[in-house]
């Protein structure tokens, strides 16, 4: 197989009543970075879609780069996520490690999300192409146009051309913000690939008050979307509380796009 899959030619993505890529309005995933428990999850998850958001994320399988950080709840956690999304009726997404936990994860959410450090995991990737559910593919972080293009090209090549690109910032030279959030990105994947593309401010920049003017700024270069983790505690968070918008921060932010 020579020829690619991904010609430029749009895609849109269905999910439950939702429809990515249609140009029409923005698809809104939030949640926290990781599943802390129950209560926290569902609670969340309620204040989340009386706001209006159409995905709940949360992490359940957690890559660190620390052994000693929190790793995440695992099978527990996906549990709390699956039952909190039921009970706000919102789809849910969460990332996918490995091919281990492949059907575990296929059980539960509703879209696979493929993470920084496994953009290049190609045998997953392949698997990945055999599955019928969306996977939402986020840029590695230091992936040029190309490799991230390719990275999707595996997926789609393989059977599967469900996927929604996540711009997610990319690493460079400079320090100041977590990442540099590379924005260009989004109307170049659109076009060399036809996906719909979403974007992360929360990672693509690792700072709060950036947040808001960088979704803004997303929607503005033609994003389809946007991915930002929300917390009730942020101060409590265990993992990416610094990056995490509160409830009200999070509506007063959606609120002004809308």
């Amino acid at each position: 197989m020579n020829k690619k899959v991904l010609t430029g030619e749009k895609i849109t993505i269905s999910i439950k009543d939702l429809k990515i890529g249609d140009n029409h309005s923005p698809i809104f995933i939030a949640g926290p970075c990781s599943v802390e428990s129950k209560e926290q999850i569902l609670e969340t998850a309620l204040k989340l879609k009386e706001i209006g958001i159409h995905v709940l994320r949360g992490g359940v399988f957690k890559p660190r780069t620390s052994p000693y950080d929190f790793q995440g709840l695992e099978i527990e956690g996906l549990k709390y996520l699956k039952e909190a999304g039921d009970a706000a009726n919102l789809p849910i997404i969460t990332e996918l490690m490995d091919e281990k936990n492949m059907d575990l994860v296929l059980e539960y959410a509703d879209i696979i999300q493929i993470g920084s450090r496994n953009m290049y995991n190609y045998s997953l990737l392949k698997a990945l192409g055999k599955i019928k559910k969306p996977v939402l593919l986020k840029r590695g972080m230091s992936a040029s146009i190309r490799e991230w293009s390719m990275a999707a090209e595996y997926i789609a090549a393989y059977g599967n051309k469900n996927i929604i690109l996540c711009e997610r910032g990319i690493r460079t030279f400079e320090t100041y913000t977590r990442n540099t959030l590379d924005l260009a990105a989004v109307p170049i994947m659109k076009k060399e690939t036809g996906l719909p593309v979403i974007v992360d401010p929360s990672h693509g920049t690792g700072i709060r008050e950036l947040i808001a003017p960088m979704s803004k700024a997303a929607l503005a270069c033609g994003a389809n979307g946007l991915m930002i983790e929300v917390h009730p505690n942020p101060e409590k968070a265990l993992s990416d509380g610094h990056q995490s918008l509160t409830l009200d921060q999070y509506k007063e932010l959606f609120d002004e796009i809308k």
